[in-house]
């Protein structure tokens, strides 16, 4: 049994059309959780269904603006100053959830965030190298000490303070098979894209040819990818391929190449038929 005295911890996660993951994730932190938030961009599936029934979840919608703005938002509602932050398709594995454990129960410290590493399962295996593990970031922390960042939607946690790491790893199912990687990059390479556009970033012809071919070798070579075996391969070249996207969307955005023209022919310098 918890002690009295232990430190409160809410669990905080965003979700839209989460159905096939949400209850892993709840069942994988409801041992140490006092507190699981769920905070919902009204989901047209089952996954509201699901989450209720859990007693520790408490769970609330809110309009999708970005998800840096989202975990914000999902960290304000938490109602404990220590939250630990995961996606839908994250589980804490049996080593995180002891040591969070036994955190709980120990006194007071000046440590506010807690780094975690992040273990992916992809294409049938574990990915310990391609730049994907330990890959340490802040998901356990004070939120009044807190801020999520980064360009959407590559967030991350910012601290002010001391910070520490703690044993044990998240595990994430990041996607069911390569065509789900596909349409992944394809939505992040939107927002990213849109993103810099916003921040009013030039389209670069040298970026979009160099800068594909830096990714695949950074990844493959550097971050040795090619330890993963052919998983290596696929993640350096859906990364190359993921970068390519986000300059040739720039360009798109700049060209205002949105549809194409109302009268095709014409575009071609056909002349209209009388």
């Amino acid at each position: 049994m918890e002690q009295a005295n232990s430190t409160k911890l809410s669990v905080s996660i965003i979700t839209f059309n989460e159905e096939k993951n949400i209850q892993d994730c709840i069942e994988s932190v409801s041992e140490i959780a006092d507190e699981i938030l769920i905070l919902d961009s009204f989901s047209k599936d089952r996954t509201k269904e699901i989450a209720i029934q859990n007693p520790k979840v408490r769970f609330l919608e809110h309009p999708f603006y970005g998800h840096v703005q989202q975990k914000n938002k999902a960290m304000e509602y938490c109602e404990n100053e220590w939250v630990l932050s995961l996606d839908a398709d994250e589980r804490v594995d049996m080593i995180l959830r002891e040591a969070i454990l036994d955190w709980k129960k120990q006194k007071s410290s000046e440590v506010i965030g807690f780094k975690i590493s992040r273990l992916t399962w992809h294409l049938g295996r574990f990915i310990h190298h391609s730049g994907w593990y330990p890959l340490y970031r802040y998901r356990l922390f004070q939120k009044s000490k807190a801020t999520w960042v980064g360009e959407n939607p590559h967030d991350y946690i910012e601290i002010i303070g001391k910070g520490s790491k703690i044993a044990g790893n998240i595990i994430h199912f990041s996607f069911k098979d390569l065509s789900d990687q596909i349409e992944t990059i394809n939505k992040f390479s939107s927002i990213v894209a849109h993103t810099r556009f916003e921040k009013g970033n030039k389209f670069s012809l040298l970026s979009t040819l160099l800068k594909p071919i830096g990714k695949f070798w950074e990844i493959y070579i550097f971050k040795r990818g090619f330890l993963d075996g052919f998983p290596g391969f696929a993640i350096a070249a859906s990364s190359a391929f993921s970068t390519f996207l986000k300059y040739a969307k720039i360009y798109e955005l700049h060209h205002k190449i949105i549809q194409r023209p109302s009268n095709l022919r014409e575009s071609y310098g056909e002349k209209k038929s009388k």
